[in-house]
């Protein structure tokens, strides 16, 4: 007879065993998500109170929640019932003194701030639409965006007032600016705070438009996707029920909130909650820690290259104990989208952060994708499934083969078909439509027709099926984990081989002296194809000369990388994040355009591969390329 206690311990080595071999949290989560989402808009459709102004209306007439605080921003807080009675006030303003009406599109151009949550849910709580405009734009793409979003009003914090220019204003006949200074903030709270009938927030439909959310426009202007209730609850449902949040957390994000990772991941699963959001202004590494621990943040949001910025920062230092207050914080979780594998566990073990919950996301995409990660097994990933899960995911959403020549999925010359990827091979993510009702699962650009057609495939396992494009290349491997491979038009071709730029930047980035790295694909005179180049900021504090540095990057690349995808060129920037988005996000376009050219590159270093180590790459190397005395 086995004794009791080998044989309980085999039994918990055992689950502990399947419960690692099939995923069973993650496909728990699934569920979780995938019903409380489903329940919540079935029991909204059928009370007709899928507005989310109904959920703050109810947190803020509960006992339980009313004098909690939803909104704490630059040391000012708002309870539940504070933001519901602004919530009305400036919604009776709109209404009664700018004549907006129920389904009317409202520009509100904003940076992060409390005001810029009480006008949006005024106008969710009259029945209007918001466009939420990216307040960095300037000239005739701040004009594209006001046009497009066909609205008639415009809402302009007196923060970014300077970018309404004459020729902006001009290029608009018809719409009205209205500056949200104090003088018309004192206006519109003295209004009553009146609560409008139940039928101005009708919606006959959990997909019609609850705002509309612009692309970041890094290949041409930024185009408005329709964001839908449903994907507002999708959303919402997955933050909290991805972090385990309850009422007690603290959700601080300083990202942008007029994209859809702050407001709909972040700020909308507080509110569904009865929890609390902390918001920054903006992003900045001097002022994020000091925020969290301010605020008691106990879930922070990160999106691009957020983490890395953070950790390569020097740390704060209290003045007067002189103790490193790296994790001096409450953060039990970190939760976001862009996290790289070179940066996941500095970031986790120098801030101590327990729980990383990256995100698959896009405003105008179809699907989403999770993964929670507390050990180094999930580590990198950007999705997660179980064996129950995946299966159900993997009848939803696939991989196909990319042909890189025409950046198109591949299609068998005989059948017309795409072809899936095998398990660990890259291909697009692509997730089903109903193809004969796009719209459930795809609401498109608002008023553009023809990019919503560009994103969905038609016949592509057979005859009239109908499939949403991603644009993003991943790798799903056997254990249902999903990773980021890279971005289709960002992925270069060398010497007849495929280079990931993603993958490249992440072997660089492994490096000690290396702070961000941005790979992309340049043009060369007599050259096919696109050779790598690689945008650097290296690690000052290092004390090593630039060529030792540069010596080992070279035998660093050349240990961990295929040949072909060796970057033959680097560039050294002087700061991070000199090409990025207001999200963080790594941009490549600029850098592409510029090359390696000494005339472009704004007097930044560029150095060459020769005799395996990285030399000063100047004008008469650039010239001896144009005049094609050099084959690389």
């Amino acid at each position: 007879m086995v004794p009791l206690p080998v044989a309980a311990a085999s039994v918990v080595a055992g689950a502990a065993y399947l419960n690692a071999r099939f995923s069973l949290p993650h496909d728990l989560l699934f569920f979780r998500i995938s019903t409380a989402t489903l329940l919540s808009l079935i029991r909204a459709r059928r009370a007709d109170n899928i507005n989310l102004f109904y959920v703050l209306e109810k947190h803020a007439r509960d006992k339980a929640t009313a004098a909690r605080p939803l909104i704490l921003f630059e040391g000012r807080s708002h309870t539940y019932a504070e933001t519901y009675d602004r919530v009305l006030r400036y919604s009776s303003w709109l209404r009664e003194r700018l004549g907006v009406r129920e389904h009317d599109v409202v520009a509100l151009d904003y940076q992060n701030s409390d005001d810029f949550i009480f006008l949006w849910f005024a106008l969710w709580a009259i029945g209007a639409k918001p466009a939420f405009i990216n307040h960095n734009l300037q000239g005739s793409a701040l004009a594209h965006c006001l046009r497009v979003s066909s609205a008639r009003l415009a809402i302009v914090d007196p923060r970014v007032a300077h970018s309404l220019t004459d020729d902006v204003r001009r290029s608009l006949p018809g719409m009205e600016f209205v500056v949200f200074s104090p003088t018309v903030e004192a206006q519109a709270l003295r209004q009553e705070p009146v609560r409008y009938p139940d039928a101005v927030r009708s919606e006959s439909d959990y997909i019609n438009m609850a705002l509309l959310i612009y692309t970041s426009g890094t290949t041409g202007m930024p185009k408005p996707a329709v964001v839908s209730w449903a994907k507002i609850y999708m959303a919402s449902n997955m933050s909290a029920k991805g972090t385990n949040a309850t009422r007690d957390d603290i959700f601080y994000t300083c990202m942008p909130l007029y994209h859809s990772a702050a407001s709909c991941l972040a700020f909308c699963s507080a509110l569904c909650l009865g929890a609390t959001g902390a918001i920054g202004r903006r992003f900045s590494t001097k002022t994020f820690w000091k925020e969290v621990r301010e605020t008691q943040a106990t879930v922070i949001q990160y999106v691009g290259e957020t983490c890395r910025y953070l950790t390569v920062a020097p740390p704060e230092i209290d003045p007067v104990t002189g103790e490193n207050l790296d994790k001096k914080h409450r953060v039990r979780a970190a939760m976001g989208n862009g996290l790289r594998p070179d940066v996941w566990d500095r970031f986790k073990d120098r801030f101590g952060i327990d729980t990383i919950y990256e995100i698959y996301a896009a405003t105008e995409g179809a699907a989403g994708l999770w993964n929670v990660s507390r050990n180094s097994f999930g580590k990198g990933a950007i999705g997660r499934f179980g064996l129950v899960s995946g299966a159900v995911v993997g009848r939803r959403s696939t991989l196909v083969r990319v042909d890189n020549e025409t950046e198109q999925p591949w299609r068998d010359p005989e059948t017309g078909f795409c072809q899936r990827s095998k398990a660990g091979e890259p291909g697009e993510f692509i997730t089903r439509l109903p193809a004969e009702d796009i719209k459930q699962r795809f609401q498109g650009y608002y008023g553009n027709e023809a990019a919503t057609n560009s994103k969905i495939l038609r016949d592509v396992f057979e005859k009239g099926d109908a499939w949403f494009r991603s644009g993003d290349v991943l790798r799903w491997d056997k254990d249902g984990r999903i990773y980021f491979h890279d971005r289709i038009g960002d992925t270069y071709r060398w010497k007849s081989e495929n280079v990931s730029t993603a993958e490249v930047a992440q072997i660089l980035g492994l490096h000690a002296a290396v702070q961000e790295a941005n790979v992309y694909g340049v043009q060369l005179p007599h050259h096919d194809g696109r050779a790598g180049c690689a945008a650097l900021v290296l690690d000052k504090a290092s004390g090593l000369p630039e060529k030792k540095v540069l010596d080992s990057l070279a035998a660093h690349a050349r240990a961990s990388l295929p040949r072909y995808a060796v970057p033959l060129f680097v560039r050294l920037i002087k700061e991070v994040g000199t090409q990025t988005t207001s999200t963080n996000k790594q941009q490549k376009q600029v850098l592409r355009e510029q090359s390696v050219d000494p005339a472009k590159v704004q007097g930044d270093p560029v150095f060459w591969l020769k005799d395996g180590t990285y030399v000063p790459f100047g004008r008469d190397e650039w010239r001896a390329l144009q005049r094609g005395d050099v084959k690389l």
